[in-house]
């Protein structure tokens, strides 16, 4: 690995447009193909559902680990190509409620003040949704070839975990990567 390289990767990990894109990507494939995209309730089930997208070995073992009457064939068939399965969009920490990053926060701020989505509370609920306008920027950022990867792979999470709910999707996360429950809080992640 280059020095030119590791930088390359340093600068994308500090950059906030790439991380909001993934999560535009991540949101879109989430809120279904209505006219009127479905929310994803909760900010941690969104940290969750990115946790697979952001670790591709991880929503490679995630899938094998699900059974296969709890998803669509298409999930179970997929085989995420080797070239992407130790890439890793950006590193997570361990927190409380499993694998985050303390921008989410921020990035969904961002997303929200460009008028790409809307998080509002529902009872005790936070609801994570793109808008119309949302919903367009995503469309164009899947039809980029560079995006393409994150395209399928979010489509994956969606597929494999969409469904559970933000604490069902806890448990899994923690039985099929016991290795995060044994790390100390605040740890990057590396799997």
């Amino acid at each position: 690995m280059t020095l030119r390289l590791i930088k390359t990767a340093a600068r994308i990990e500090a950059s906030d447009e790439f991380h909001e894109a993934r999560l535009l990507l991540l949101l879109n494939a989430a809120g279904g193909r209505a006219d009127q995209p479905r929310p994803v309730d909760g900010i941690m089930k969104v940290a969750k559902m990115d946790f697979l997208l952001r670790y591709p070995n991880c929503l490679q073992r995630a899938i094998a680990a699900i059974k296969d009457t709890d998803v669509p064939r298409f999930v179970k068939a997929a085989q995420i190509p080797e070239e992407q399965m130790n890439t890793i969009e950006g590193q997570m920490i361990r927190y409380r409620f499993g694998p985050w990053d303390k921008r989410y926060r921020r990035w969904l701020s961002i997303l929200t003040a460009k008028q790409l989505a809307t998080v509002h509370k529902e009872g005790r609920t936070i609801k994570v949704q793109l808008t119309v306008r949302g919903r367009e920027v995503a469309k164009n950022l899947a039809g980029l070839p560079e995006f393409m990867p994150l395209v399928e792979r979010a489509r994956l999470v969606v597929g494999a975990v969409g469904h559970m709910p933000a604490t069902r999707l806890k448990d899994f996360i923690y039985q099929t990567f016991p290795e995060i429950v044994g790390m100390s809080l605040g740890e990057t992640i590396n799997l």
